[in-house]
This record gives C-alpha cells, sequence and structure tokens, in this order.
C-alpha cells in the first residue's frame, strides 16, 4: 500500500526544492484526511438513513484509529521524496514504522469491539428473562479482554524487534529457550492461571453479567468480569473485586445461573387460635394484587408449632427477579402482619420475643455475623 502511494505521490515531488518538498507532505497528508473524513461522513449518513446498528459501530470506533493509520501511512510514503539526510530519514521512517505498527494495533482493537457491538445488540440484557443476553455478554466480555491483550502483546514485540539491539538479545535468547521457558514459566504461572480461569469463566460460564450472587455472606449482583478479576455490585452501592481464581476454586451461591425467577419465604408467628384458611386467603389476595408476583408459587403452610400457644405460619411466594422477591417478601410481611392486627386483636397471639427456645439459635447466629461484619446484606 505504501508502494502504491509512493508512485502517487513521485511527481508531487518532482522537485529540488526542500520546501516544496515539504509542502508537498503537507499537502499529501491534507488530500488523504479530507478523502478520510469525506468518506466516514458520507458512511455516516447512510447509517442514520438505514439505522444501521454495524454501520454506526464502525463510525464511531473506527474513524480514529483509521485517521491515524492513514497519516502515517501517507506520511511513511512521502519521507524517501523529502530529500532528507539519510541518518535524519532513517530514525523518521523508524518513528512512522512504530506509529503505524501502534495504529494497526488500535484498528485491531476497535473492530474487536465492532464485532461485539453488531452482535451482542441483538440481546437486551433489560429483560426479566434474560439468560441468553447474559450468557453472549459474559462470553464477549472475556474474550475482548484476551483478544485485546493478545494484541498488545504482539504489537510491543513487533515494536521492540524494530530495534537492532533487542533483535540481538532475542537470537540470544533463543540459544537458551529451554532455560528461558522454565523460568518465565514459573514467574508466569499465577498470571497464566489467571488467563486460564477468565477463559473458563467465559466459556463453562459459573457466573455471568447481571447474574446474582452470595459471595463471602455478600449480596451483589456480577458487574463487570474482566481477564483477571471480577466487580459484583453489593446491595448498599460498595464493590467487591474478586480474582477470577477465586469462583473456579471456592463454592458461592448462585441465585439465577439457570433462570432468574426466584421463591422465598416470609415467617409469621401468632396464635393457634388464628385460622389458618383465613391467612392463607388473605395471602393469595395480596399476592394476587401485586405486579411484583409472578404467579407461580403461593403457599401458606404451618412448619412449627411451641408448648405456649405459638404456631409458625411460612408463606411461600416467586417473583421474576431477586430485586422482585425481596420487595414481594417485604410487602406480603407488612401486609399480613397489618390483616393479623386488624382482624384477630382480640386474639392474644404470642409475640416473637416470647418464643426463645425457637429463635435463640437465629439470634446466636444473627448476633455473631454483626460482630463479624459491620455491614451484612438483607436476606434476599
Amino acid at each position: 500500500m505504501e508502494n502504491t502511494v509512493g508512485n502517487t505521490l513521485s511527481p508531487i515531488f518532482a522537485t529540488d526544492d526542500p520546501l516544496l518538498r515539504l509542502l508537498g507532505a503537507a499537502g499529501a497528508l491534507v488530500v488523504a484526511l479530507a478523502l478520510h473524513m469525506l468518506f466516514f461522513y458520507l458512511l455516516k449518513r447512510i447509517a442514520k438513513r438505514r439505522q444501521s446498528v454495524t454501520l454506526k459501530a464502525i463510525v464511531d470506533k473506527m474513524a480514529a484509529p483509521s485517521r491515524l493509520l492513514i497519516a502515517v501511512i501517507t506520511l511513511t510514503a512521502s519521507v524517501p521524496f523529502m530529500g532528507l539526510e539519510s541518518d535524519i530519514q532513517r530514525r523518521v521512517q523508524h518513528i512512522a514504522a512504530l506509529t503505524n505498527i501502534a495504529a494497526v494495533a488500535w484498528l485491531l482493537i476497535k473492530i474487536v469491539a465492532v464485532v461485539k457491538v453488531v452482535v451482542v445488540h441483538r440481546y437486551d440484557i433489560r429483560t426479566a428473562d434474560n439468560l441468553m443476553a447474559r450468557k453472549v455478554y459474559t462470553q464477549f466480555e472475556v474474550i475482548e479482554n484476551i483478544v485485546i491483550v493478545l494484541i498488545c502483546i504482539v504489537s510491543v514485540g513487533i515494536g521492540l524487534m524494530t530495534f537492532e539491539r533487542i533483535r540481538e538479545i532475542g537470537m540470544s535468547l533463543l540459544a537458551s529457550a529451554g532455560i528461558a521457558g522454565i523460568v518465565l514459566g514459573l514467574a508466569a504461572q499465577r498470571v497464566i492461571g489467571t488467563i486460564l480461569a477468565g477463559l473458563q469463566i467465559a466459556f463453562t460460564q459459573p457466573i455471568r453479567i447481571d447474574d446474582v450472587v452470595i459471595i463471602e455472606g455478600e449480596f451483589g449482583r456480577i458487574q463487570e468480569i474482566n481477564l483477571t478479576h471480577v466487580v459484583v455490585a453489593i446491595w448498599d452501592k460498595r464493590r467487591m473485586i474478586v480474582p477470577t481464581t477465586w469462583f473456579i476454586e471456592n463454592p458461592f451461591q448462585n441465585w439465577t445461573h439457570s433462570t432468574a425467577a426466584l421463591m422465598g419465604t416470609v415467617f409469621i408467628y401468632t396464635s393457634v387460635e388464628v385460622p389458618v384458611e383465613a391467612v392463607r386467603a388473605e395471602l393469595t389476595r395480596l399476592l394476587s394484587a401485586s405486579p411484583l408476583w409472578d404467579k407461580e408459587v403461593n403457599a401458606l403452610q404451618v412448619t412449627d408449632m411451641s408448648k405456649d400457644g405459638t404456631v409458625e405460619l411460612r408463606a411461600l411466594m416467586s417473583a421474576g427477579n431477586a430485586s422482585a422477591l425481596w420487595d414481594l417478601r417485604v410487602y406480603i410481611r407488612e401486609k399480613l402482619l397489618e390483616y393479623l392486627r386488624t382482624e384477630y386483636s382480640s386474639i392474644p397471639y404470642t409475640k416473637i420475643a416470647l418464643a426463645p427456645e425457637s429463635l435463640e439459635p437465629l439470634l446466636a447466629v444473627t448476633r455473631k455475623n454483626f460482630r463479624d461484619q459491620n455491614h451484612r446484606a438483607p436476606d434476599k
């Protein structure tokens, strides 16, 4: 491509005046950038008219790196015609070659970004049933990071090999490649393990973007999956940074691994004199009136009874996702408490504080967890 550009520019530099040669190089650069600007302007108009996601992504992401690449190619092709001294010309060409390598690497990274946009725009992660969307987002998130790292490593390697001294060092290292490989392997063992863990997460997917997880007792959502670490958004707006290897080596809870729908419980402690059927009917009425309920699970069961006349009622319900389930449980608990106080105020039902035998294990665990950490996620 540079030879073609050079043949095109040779008539422009058919002069012995150095100033005119520099002006010719500047003019060639202006023409090349103007043609580039015109091309992307027309491409932007076409993308807007056709509402094309692909063309819009190309315009947004590839305009800058392609502009740099065209400018470097034009200047590189102009250097031999500028009449510079051989030493200066060699240094300028070396700098242009390094810039060319960087521009190509930048362009390749943006091409990867365009491919990602074209693929993932078909999947909406904001929908309730977003399992497939989370799979695709997770795979492309990790694969994109790996490809970018590989592009950067190869580009840096090619750039370093343009230095003669470094080429000589590289040839001497090849003679002792066995020993160097062992040393580098031991030194990079942890890094390689982290990268392999990222690949394993991308393809086996124990976690995905937007998964609801419990890690070390903290409730949160997977916000980012990077090559070396995962960002978990905690319910109270904190962020937990977890190495990718942790998800391969440790057990954890993933509430949305196969589906976003969840089932939850609400416990009510009341008197044996309260009619269970009436409470069950009220639970059904409350769930039917709530848009948070997904109409899958609705049950009320007597799960325990103590000697002092207290019964434990367990209300079961389901919702489309963890956030909706939390809000639904809070709503049902509040409304059932209000219902019992209104309809059965004459019945001296036992309060929770009067059932220490049944609640003491739970209270002991709660007190221990409160001492262990200042902030604890709610039971979602």
